[in-house]
């Protein structure tokens, strides 16, 4: 067997030889050999799959002997026997060797035959069947085939016979497949439609017929490669054909019962598809009533789960024509306006104050531009030049790179920040705080208690859960009565600049109710009475009065929802306090429901005793109000949210990432083209407004009511569309048209049993993590007065798409034709008429901030905690900023004690510089807790380092519900190069306090600014090195020199050894160019500081880790802030050379940094300007799946979507550098 092998081995190569000879004319009788030897490889070839392998193998001259031949012969028996050598040997290797046939220039070639072979008349019709079928099948590989099928005149020669031999359906099918090639470039799709190539199609493509279906296809896949070009689609549009195809298609839908035919009724939608690119072609189908048709199709085809490809495509098609709809706002700036003390010179602010008064912004000529996206086409055409731009964005100056410290202030006026640092100079000697003599650390367990550090999970210790509060459920309890009795119905808040005396005044709440509301009264008593905190006697001081609602009205006369025949509160309390009121939101008048009524208590009156572990000793509801007086709003908002007053409690199951389902974005955006098809379904009615303020609340009891004035709120508009269905639009941050994501609202009115769809439709991020399985937030005011205070992950059918909402250039910083995107999520409510909130991420509100370190203040022991709470500057709007600094008091005011304590080094920490990263302030809460507990690691840590925070950059953000900007409508994180201390004055003093602490010898050590990340999953840092961004570009070799001190990763390192949400897989140290003007790579150029991070947190998840598949919730982010002063106290202990050496192996970076091959990108928009990269998960959330990609870009699909993850890692500090 072997030697019959390598003899039929020997005579291929010996056939080929003698082919070689007849070409070099050495050989007599040439044309007849040629015949004879070219038909023996033939036969070998047809029959040998290893003489197909030995054509194409590596150091073969077996094709250029073959294609030389073809070039020269005059005969045609040979050209057809070299041609059909050829179909073999490509056909069963694939791509592989059809790129080996065009790389020894086959095309040309063949092209160069075909064209010889055109001028005989009549053409020979075998070559010519042949000659097609070869170049269908290596034109593909060939991205130059149109150039050259153009310079030569070939593509006419095919339409040609294609017009002459209509009927000739084996010579036409392989030059259609030929055309559908050429077409590929638009040039000749041009060339080819002003010859007539459209009207052609249409005379082979037809209703339905069992014949020929081979050839229908391959005639509409040429066609909708053809009328991708506009002028192509336009010809189409002047004939009719729109109408046509349509007809077509339902005709094929509905004599194909059995589906055999789905690729023909595909390809007429691809062709479809091609011509609504255009502006008349999307007109002509609407107004071929296609909208109706491809509707009412498709929900046919939604039974059978393989004729997916066809829904997806009609739900494409759909949106792509659905009248683009103006959003319905008077004008997208906020509803609420500040007028700046100074307009920038330029940039988007000031764009948006020269704007004329009459200029509509939300609709513009852009919205119609038939440039607009057109799904998947475009992106793919411009993935080089967005890689081109990513990599531009990498800094490659090493001048600009290399840390310069510079003061940027003079020394003279930087002192003013000395006031700030006054453990640097009191004398502590004179103080009553510090003991004479030396003393040990003992934890003061009778002075203030122990604060809970949350610890996720099962980490609590036995010790820990000895302290926690127990919530008592009981029939009957004095202290709550009279409680209950002392609070007064409303609560009252001096107006901005009118503060006046405002303390309560004991009153009886009956006697301000009208008779006829005890009923109701009485119904939320029951409910009261049921709930206290139950606290220890060292635990007393916390809470001063149990935390319990007792507000029944929003506002006096106000209608409450209430099964009982009275309707109305009386306006009691009114005379309470001076100035406007502040109040709590309508509390739902249903009470306790009857049977956790029965449930949880007895006529015994014997106590249910519910552990609720995690209650913060840092809440106090009375508090809250209080701070609230004090917090100045734009538009002066007087309620207080019942979430914000009652406190949230970590609820005790774990939430998972929820797990989408198949077709339910497909099924969402069916629901919404059903808007256009059913239009009298459509109710339309306005319920919330903050535009019209005369907008009237809804008396219906079947229609929910809607609620933002309150403090962080947002939510601009509702609209009902249908009757369980409501149409949400966010505001945009003040002095801005833009930045919609954060939200935070309120909603009453709710029946049970009923699936509520909430549709927030002025998105604007291309993608959301709400698409890979993050939930929004809800807080029932009901589950709270249950004893069971706490934000939960809700919703189900959730996604995000694109939507038919267009964006004005204005709004979209000049791109032309973008739309908005629509969340939209179902919810079904627990409780019959609750009080919920619905929220993007844990609400963490500017009162929180300053009760939290009110109670933290007075609860510390002042002999061992230093903690002192400055006011560092004022915000626009009033607002203190406050500085806190945390340190451990010197053990004794000996010499040696005092200088030690006045020698630790700083640590520098901010948050929440983005209001709408409300996740930052959880973590910070967690921070400040654990270094203000007893804890003797936390002692340690204070005794380690003075801690200088601010916990809040952007007050007035936070306030009045901002997603991203200060009042002055600027990103805040992108002024630290040059702060305008009349814009930015929490930003220039934040900076000015670390110019001082340079100019006085004294970096900190370590500056970390907490932020939150809507695109990424788990917990990460940012840092800056100057050699790992060399690394990334293409200038290696002068960062191959460069000595750099690693330190900047310990940390990282640590907390991704110690922290479970954190990941160092995530981390980068890129110093970007877009960057240069953020917090952290300022302070490292400027300041000097190398260990400055931006550490950011998921809003949604981790996928790595303990916590794999979990959404997060506020215990594991307050975890997360405690694990980060943990990791301080491991850097210290390494960084330390009397106690620990730093491990070799946390530092061997070099190795690492060879080895990786990051890419790293930049922001997409002006919009999106952010400090995140887009998340790994790329995904065509534009349909379902990802099926119409053209059937030559198969191959590339699996390269595609590698890429994909590769370059999934754009924008800001983005480089993935994995750690072992």
């Amino acid at each position: 067997m072997g030697e019959a092998l390598k003899s039929q081995s020997s005579r291929t190569m010996s056939l080929l030889s003698q082919l070689e000879k007849i070409n070099l004319g050495s050989v007599l009788g040439e044309a007849d050999n040629a015949r004879y030897v070219t038909s023996k490889i033939l036969h070998l070839v047809q029959s040998q799959e290893k003489t197909r392998k030995e054509m194409t193998s590596k150091g073969s001259t077996g094709i250029e002997v073959i294609l030389s031949t073809l070039e020269n012969t005059k005969d045609p028996q040979t050209m057809l026997n070299i041609l059909n050598i050829l179909i073999e040997v490509i056909s069963v290797g694939g791509g592989r060797k059809a790129n080996i046939l065009v790389a020894k220039g086959g095309t040309q070639i063949l092209l160069q035959l075909l064209l010889t072979a055109s001028k005989d008349s009549p053409p020979n019709e075998e070559l010519m069947v042949l000659l097609h079928t070869l170049l269908a099948k290596i034109g593909p590989k060939d991205k130059k085939i149109g150039m050259k099928a153009r310079i030569n005149g070939a593509h006419n020669i095919s339409l040609n016979l294609v017009k002459q031999n209509l009927q000739n359906h084996r010579l036409i099918l392989p030059c259609l497949q030929v055309l559908r090639v050429y077409s590929t470039s638009s040039v000749n799709a041009v060339s080819l439609g002003k010859n007539g190539v459209v009207e052609l199609m249409f005379k082979i493509i037809g209703p339905f017929s069992k014949k020929n279906t081979s050839l229908m296809k391959v005639a509409l896949d040429t066609l909708a490669a053809l009328l991708k070009s506009k002028t192509n689609a336009r010809r189409a549009v002047d004939r009719g054909y729109v109408q046509v195809l349509l007809t077509i298609y339902v005709d094929w839908h509905r004599h194909d019962s059995r589906h055999r035919y789905m690729l023909i009724r595909k390809g007429v939608l691809q062709c479809i598809k091609s011509v609504t690119n255009i502006k008349l072609g999307r007109k002509a189908f609407i107004d071929a009533n296609g909208m109706k048709i491809l509707y009412n199709t498709s929900q046919e085809c939604l039974a059978v789960r393989t004729l997916d490809p066809l829904v997806n495509t009609s739900s494409l098609i759909m949106r792509k024509c659905f009248p683009k709809n103006r959003l319905p706002l008077p004008t997208i700036k906020s509803a609420f306006h500040f007028q700046l003390p100074v307009i920038p010179a330029s940039g988007p602010v000031a764009q948006l104050y020269n704007l004329p008064p009459d200029v509509d912004d939300v609709v513009d000529e852009s919205d119609d531009n038939d440039d607009a996206e057109t799904e998947s086409e475009i992106e793919t055409e411009n993935d080089d030049k967005d890689q081109h731009f990513k990599n531009d964005d990498i800094e490659t100056d090493i001048n600009k790179l290399k840390p310069r410290q510079e003061l940027g202030r003079p020394l003279e006026e930087l002192k003013m920040y000395e006031r700030f640092f006054p453990e640097l100079s009191e004398k502590l000697q004179e103080c009553d705080l510090v003991s004479k003599e030396p003393k040990p650390f003992i934890p003061d367990a009778n002075l203030s208690g122990p604060i809970v550090v949350p610890t996720a999970g099962e980490e609590y210790s036995a010790e820990t859960k000895q302290s926690t509060k127990g919530v008592a459920l009981k029939e009957s309890n004095p202290v709550l009565t009279e409680e209950y009795n002392r609070r007064p119905a409303f609560l009252e808040l001096p107006k901005k600049d009118s503060v006046k005396d405002s303390s309560l005044h004991q009153q009886n709440d009956q006697r301000n109710l009208s008779p006829s509301c005890q009923c109701l009264n009485q119904e939320i008593v029951k409910g009261l009475d049921r709930m206290s905190l139950q606290s220890s006697a060292k635990n007393d001081q916390y809470y001063s009065t149990a935390c319990v609602i007792t507000k029944e009205s929003k506002t006096s006369l106000t209608t409450l929802a209430c099964s009982n025949p009275c309707e109305r509160v009386s306006p009691c309390g009114s005379s309470l306090f001076e100035g406007s009121s502040v109040h709590l939101g309508k509390l739902c008048c249903t009470g306790v429901d009857s049977e956790d009524e029965d449930s949880r208590s007895s006529s015994s009156g014997e106590q249910v005793m519910l552990e609720v572990s995690d209650v913060s000793p840092v809440h106090d509801c009375d508090l809250y109000i209080e701070m609230v007086k004090t917090t100045k709003s734009i538009p002066e908002y007087s309620e207080v949210a019942y979430p914000d007053y009652f406190g949230h409690i970590p609820p005790p199951f774990k939430e998972p990432i929820l797990e989408r389902l198949y077709g339910v974005q497909r099924t969402k955006i069916s629901q919404d083209i059903e808007r256009l098809i059913h239009q009298n379904d459509i109710i339309d009615r306005v319920v919330y407004d903050l535009d019209n303020l005369s907008c009237l609340v809804p008396e219906e009891a079947d229609v929910l009511k809607f609620n933002s004035k309150f403090e962080s709120g947002n939510l601009r508009k509702v609209i009902q569309i249908r009757k369980n269905e409501y149409d949400l639009i966010l505001n945009s941050d003040i002095n801005s048209n833009h930045y919609h994501q954060w939200f935070y609202f309120e909603v009453s009115g709710m029946k049970t049993g009923i699936g509520y769809r909430f549709n927030i439709i002025n998105c604007e991020k291309s993608n959301s993590q709400f698409n890979y399985g993050m939930q929004p937030l809800m807080y029932s005011v009901q589950e709270a007065l249950n004893s069971r205070p706490c934000w939960t992950r809700v919703g189900t059918d959730i996604c995000y798409y694109k939507n038919h909402f267009s964006r004005s250039s204005i709004a979209a910083g000049g791109q032309k034709g973008k739309s908005y995107y629509t969340i939209t999520f179902t919810v079904t409510f627990q409780h019959k008429d609750d009080v919920c909130y619905f929220a993007y991420h844990y609400p963490y509100t500017y009162s929180t901030l300053k009760m939290h370190l009110q109670k933290l203040e007075s609860m510390h022991n002042p002999q061992q905690i230093y903690f002192r709470q400055d006011v560092l500057c004022e915000t626009l709007a009033g607002n203190s900023c406050p500085l806190v600094t945390i340190t451990a008091m010197p053990e004794s005011n000996y010499y040696e004690h005092i200088c030690q304590f006045r020698n630790r080094p700083y640590v520098f920490l901010s948050a929440r510089v983005h209001p709408g990263e409300t996740n930052a302030s959880w973590v910070m809460k967690g921070t400040l807790e654990y270094l203000m507990s007893n804890n003797p690691s936390a002692q340690c840590l204070r005794e380690s380092y003075i801690f200088k925070i601010i916990p809040m950059l952007n007050p007035d953000g936070v306030i009045n519900g901002n997603h991203r900007c200060s009042l002055s409508g600027e990103d805040l994180n992108r002024q630290w190069q040059n702060p305008n201390p009349d814009l930015h004055p929490t930003i220039y003093h934040a900076k000015g306090l670390l110019q001082y602490l340079a100019a006085i010898k004294r970096l900190p050590l370590v500056y970390c600014d907490y932020h939150g990340h809507s695109r990424k999953k788990n917990v990460f840092m940012y840092g800056c090195s100057i050699k790992e961004t060399m690394w990334h570009t293409n200038v290696n070799a002068a960062a191959c020199d460069l000595m750099e001190d690693p330190c900047y990763r310990v940390l990282p390192k640590i907390l991704s050894q110690t922290a479970p949400a954190f990941c160092m897989g995530s981390c980068s140290f890129v110093v970007e160019k877009s960057k240069e003007s953020t917090a952290r790579v300022v302070v490292w150029r400027e300041i000097g500081v190398q260990r400055s991070y931006t550490m950011e947190s998921t809003l949604c998840g981790c996928d790595q880790g303990k916590y794999k598949g979990l959404q997060i919730g506020t215990r594991e982010l307050e975890e997360m802030g405690a694990k980060f002063c943990v990791g301080l106290l491991r850097l210290k202990r390494m960084s330390s050379p009397l106690e620990y050496s730093l491990p070799s192996s946390l530092l061997d970076i070099e190795n690492e940094l060879m080895e990786s091959s990051c890419k790293v990108t930049s922001p997409t928009t002006y919009v999106l300007d952010e400090d995140e990269p887009r998340f790994l998960e790329e995904v065509d959330y534009s349909a379902e799946s990802n099926d119409d990609q053209d059937t030559e870009l198969a191959d590339n699909v699996g390269d595609y979507e590698a890429t994909n993850q590769e370059d999934g890692l754009s924008d800001s500090d983005s480089t993935r550098i994995l750690l072992s």
